[in-house]
């Protein structure tokens, strides 16, 4: 049977295979900021096990823009040429690889000064930010499209902008997070400028037939913080721009948010976002079971299924999911004796 989960998804000139993503998720385990075998076998797993599109996790467009001393990098040649093993693997198994772009702001956990658009801290475990400069943030935008020719070059066939879970981006977008006085704060305009800037020179440095996905937190979870309305508002700025694609989560700006986890609990944010805005979206958090995803698809909730931490508990989710729903997919021969 043609189930919604297995058909096939164009984007512009790309054609996934099926709708299961693998979401971003940070391995802890570069060494300046380089790729190693890890990383290769960990993302290449899950190509073997049938995600159609696999998003490498929150890269660095500059060194101290990781969340961690061990996070991933893409500031030169070295970064760029250890991801091309794994690039290549992917797509050996039909599958496409993309690659989150990042910066982590005041969230930035490593050995170096953190900055942000305000002087605030995440919390008392974190240093306390300075404040960027209006010069700085252009030149973090010069990082950000450097950063993706760099991806191209490594292999990749999407990138995608992180503007969600209380990173840098995300900082500006958040009346909670962004007390600036000049161009870039104050009005819902100014704080979504530098977001803006950085994807509108991510669309002009990509190439025309490949997309650009943007990753947000439809909502902060507190009152005052970035809500839905105004993630609408974003969304229809990011499709004029031509932005493909909103992967939509929630939540990181602030830790003591009362965040309602449970199955689907993001899953109407996708859906008022595709609805209202016309644009493709992905609905992420906690969506496990296969039947559950598929109806996800069939209502027309989102146009694609993100699995993090399933994907990490099993990598092979996509070849026991098209069994679950009777559908016949193709698997590595090496290991047709297992079906």
């Amino acid at each position: 049977m043609q189930t919604k989960l297995f058909s096939s998804l164009q984007i512009r000139g790309l054609t996934l295979k099926n709708r299961i993503m693998m979401a971003p998720m940070c391995q802890y385990s570069a060494i300046d900021g380089i790729a190693n075998n890890w990383h290769l076998v960990h993302l290449g797993a899950r190509a073997a096990g049938g995600v159609g599109l696999i998003i490498a996790e929150a890269t660095g467009v500059v060194s101290e823009g990781r969340i961690s001393n061990g996070c991933l990098a893409l500031t030169n040649q070295a970064q760029c040429d250890a991801l091309k093993p794994m690039t290549a693997f992917i797509k050996s198994q039909q599958s496409i690889p993309a690659i989150q772009l990042a910066h982590s702001g005041r969230k930035g956990q490593g050995d170096w000064e953190p900055y942000a658009p305000s002087p605030l801290a995440f919390s008392e475990q974190y240093k306390r930010p300075r404040e960027l400069q209006g010069r700085e943030i252009y030149k973090l935008v010069e990082a950000f499209a450097h950063s993706a020719t760099l991806a191209l070059e490594a292999g990749f066939e999407v990138i995608e902008a992180h503007m969600a879970h209380g990173y840098l981006m995300h900082q500006f977008l958040s009346p909670l997070t962004n007390e600036r006085s000049d161009e870039f704060g104050g009005c819902l305009e100014n704080r979504m400028k530098f977001p803006l800037l950085v994807a509108q020179a991510l669309r002009d440095v990509w190439p025309k037939n490949l997309p650009v996905f943007v990753r947000i937190s439809a909502t902060d979870w507190m009152e005052g913080g970035w809500d839905l309305e105004q993630s609408l508002v974003l969304c229809q700025a990011l499709k004029k721009i031509g932005i493909d694609f909103i992967d939509v989560s929630s939540g990181g700006t602030v830790p003591n948010a009362l965040v309602p986890a449970a199955p689907n609990f993001q899953v109407p944010f996708a859906k008022e976002i595709k609805q209202k805005v016309g644009i493709l979206t992905g609905a992420v958090g906690l969506i496990t079971k296969a039947g559950q995803a598929e109806e996800i698809l069939k209502n027309q909730e989102a146009d694609a299924i993100l699995l993090g931490r399933e994907l990490l508990r099993e990598p092979y989710w996509p070849i026991k999911a098209a069994q679950e729903l009777k559908e016949r997919v193709p698997f590595p021969k090496q290991y047709e004796r297992a079906y």
